[in-house]
């Protein structure tokens, strides 16, 4: 696998931030569900970037991760199915078990119920966003 399939990993994961993850928020959001807003603006630390654009960065980064592991994918149906765990588990659990105390926020979201859903439920979006962005990039490609 040479590095074309990695760039389009991350650009897949940046851009399914953007559309599946942020629009998953979006509808949980609507539907009353969502524990905070789609398109947070807020400036992360240290560098004051759009928590949205973080977010995008490391979603491109778990694009990368996702191009690694797809190899291990199975063909079919089960292919969506892994992409759809890789994507509310891998991120999810980084989330909460990594990212949260580092941040001095509570582990796994405080185990609140709708915090923690709504984590499974915009990562596996972006999950499905990157499978389908790449195979998509994958059809470009090979025409």
């Amino acid at each position: 696998m040479g590095l074309a399939r990695y760039l389009a990993g991350f650009a897949a994961g940046f851009l399914a931030v953007m559309v599946f993850h942020q629009g998953m928020l979006t509808l949980l959001d609507a539907l009353g569900i969502a524990a905070f807003k789609p398109f947070p603006m807020q400036p992360t630390w240290p560098l004051g970037v759009p928590q949205v654009w973080s977010l995008a960065f490391w979603g491109g980064i778990w694009g990368v991760a996702f191009v690694a592991a797809e190899p291990w994918f199975p063909v079919g149906g089960l292919y969506w199915v892994l992409a759809l765990l890789f994507g509310a588990l891998g991120p999810t659990l980084v989330a909460w078990f990594v990212v949260f105390p580092l941040k001095g926020l509570p582990v796994a979201a405080g185990w609140h119920a709708a915090r923690m859903v709504t984590g499974l439920l915009i990562n596996g979006a972006w999950g499905i966003g990157v499978a389908l962005l790449l195979r998509a990039h994958q059809k470009g490609a090979d025409a």
